[in-house]
């Protein structure tokens, strides 16, 4: 389908869905590097690319026939500079929400280190709160925090907890498979919970009535796991079971039964 014509040169609907979506990958590129040292040499490269399109457009000989020459070298260092950055990009589009759902596709992994996490924890007597974010934002708790990207592990999340380290105080919230920040603050319910529970209880449960999040709770003084959701506590037995609870629950959209 022919949008317009200017002189012997048609734009179609494809050439504008074309622009589009190198739009959309050239913003999506810029802004995993952005904040990282690749960002200058991002820009340079894409500077060279820009002169030799130049290049040809304006028959400058000597020119794009350097770039040419270049081009494969052009490329294999594009890929070995931008190696960290390729990966990230990569992960990311694996870990898309609606991706996942055309696929399928479970954070099973996630699940696993959680569990385990939440156990250390409890062999230790040591307080635990993680928030697994779903689809509701939780923005705001996010940014009470400290801002944090890492990949999630057992250890990592225990040495956050450990009461020697400056972040222990207050939740960890995971979101889209990775540690997104740390010391965060939940809101407290003010529901009763009973007196058996404490603050961590109360927050993680004010969280759940707030948003759709998944939040796991370890006492500091019995060493006991729990789960909140929807305003409940539920009593988990070991880390199987935990796993399990996570992956029934991540799966589990509230919304359609308060339709």
């Amino acid at each position: 389908m022919e949008l317009f014509r200017i002189g012997f040169i048609s734009f179609t609907i494809v050439d504008l869905a074309d622009i589009l979506i190198f739009t959309f990958v050239f913003y999506k590129l810029y802004s995993v590097v952005k904040d990282s040292r690749a960002t200058t040499m991002f820009l340079g490269m894409l500077s060279v690319v820009v002169i030799g399109i130049f290049a040809e457009f304006l028959n400058l000989t000597i020119m794009s026939w350097i770039i040419n020459s270049l081009r494969t070298i052009f490329w294999l260092g594009f890929f070995i500079l931008f190696q960290p950055e390729l990966r990230r990009i990569l992960t990311h589009i694996g870990q898309n929400r609606v991706l996942n759902r055309l696929l399928q596709i479970k954070t099973q992994t996630i699940f696993d280190e959680v569990s385990k996490a939440a156990f250390m924890l409890s062999e230790k007597r040591i307080g635990g709160l993680i928030v697994l974010s779903k689809n509701v934002g939780i923005k705001s708790v996010i940014e009470s925090g400290i801002q944090i990207k890492s990949d999630v592990s057992p250890e990592l999340l225990a040495t956050i907890f450990n009461p020697a380290s400056p972040l222990h105080d207050g939740a960890v919230v995971v979101s889209n498979d990775q540690i997104v920040a740390a010391k965060c603050i939940l809101p407290a319910s003010t529901k009763d919970i009973g007196p058996q529970f404490g603050t961590r209880h109360r927050a993680a449960v004010g969280l759940s009535e707030e948003s759709d999040a998944i939040i796991v709770i370890v006492s500091e003084e019995t060493g006991e796991v729990r789960i909140a959701y929807d305003g409940d506590l539920l009593r988990i037995d070991n880390a199987d079971d935990l796993k399990k609870r996570m992956e029934k629950l991540f799966s589990y959209d509230r919304s359609r039964t308060e339709e």
